[in-house]
């Protein structure tokens, strides 16, 4: 069963409608609509032109792109990003910059990936005790490296 999700896009970035390059990709790509230069060691808010109406229950992650990261040392500063339901502003994107020199995007560049995601009910039930598990009470890094 397919999600009906409505997508408007501002006036004048209709070419960049958000899609997915392959029928199986599970990400549709997101595209700058502003050509905009991201600073080493900065965040930098990069427009999309997109606004999305989520079905409730549902939210939409907005994901780096390998390539980016790879390449160009170029990752997102929220990621994911979470995009709720009841959003209706302008999609954007917040691009870090860790490489060594500032990174040039263009209009039309693939800047991201924006996931669909079903959220599931969930209630939140409060407890004095959790039970046990393997794990425990170990943190960040506490199950070692393998």
């Amino acid at each position: 069963m397919k999600i009906k999700v409505k997508v408007a896009m501002m006036s004048g970035c209709e070419e960049l409608l958000p899609v997915k390059s392959h029928a199986d990709d599970a990400a549709f790509d997101l595209r700058s609509r502003s050509d905009i230069l991201v600073p080493v060691n900065k965040s930098t808010l990069v427009p999309t032109g997109v606004f999305i109406e989520l079905p409730v229950n549902y939210e939409a992650q907005v994901r780096p792109r390998s390539g980016l990261a790879l390449k160009h040392n170029i990752t997102l500063t929220n990621s994911p990003g979470t995009i709720d339901a009841g959003y209706r502003g302008e999609v954007g994107v917040i691009m870090f910059n860790h490489g060594p020199e500032e990174f040039a995007v263009k209009r039309g560049d693939r800047i991201a990936q924006m996931v669909i995601a079903e959220l599931p009910a969930v209630e939140l039930e409060t407890v004095a005790v959790l039970s046990n598990s393997d794990r425990g009470e170990g943190g960040f890094g506490s199950t070692g490296r393998k």
